[in-house]
């Protein structure tokens, strides 16, 4: 069983920076889609970014490119968002997803992951 637990959310001001981080365990298969997806309050999750364990080119949502970095570091199982000039509409619980895959093309809706962490919540004021 996959398991996703993400940690380095808080709360900073607007044009702050924060690096999220979802360590994974219980693989079982070769390569995973990892997604990082977000939820804020009254309104649907939504994908933020996503990047294929074995390579590839990231996809981002138009509303954060130029802005978050997504990156996977395969020795660790260690999936980072790193947010840069964040804004006070950045503010939502963000969300860790894996989902066994088996080329470098993503899924980015929610429905496509099958397994999930438990949020760490990010809260940007202005």
């Amino acid at each position: 069983q996959v398991q996703l637990v993400e940690s380095g959310g808080g709360s900073v001001q607007a044009g702050g920076s924060l690096r999220l981080s979802c360590a994974a365990s219980g693989y079982t298969y070769s390569s995973y889609c990892m997604g990082w997806f977000r939820q804020a309050p009254g309104k649907e999750r939504e994908g933020v970014a996503a990047i294929f364990t074995g390579g590839g080119t990231p996809y981002y949502a138009d509303s954060v490119k130029g802005r978050f970095t997504i990156s996977q570091d395969n020795a660790k199982n260690t999936t980072y968002l790193q947010m840069n000039s964040l804004k006070p509409e950045d503010t939502a619980m963000y969300y860790c997803a894996a989902e066994a895959h088996s080329f470098y093309w993503c899924p980015t809706a929610p429905w496509q992951y099958t397994h999930w962490g438990q949020g760490t919540q990010v809260t940007v004021s202005s």
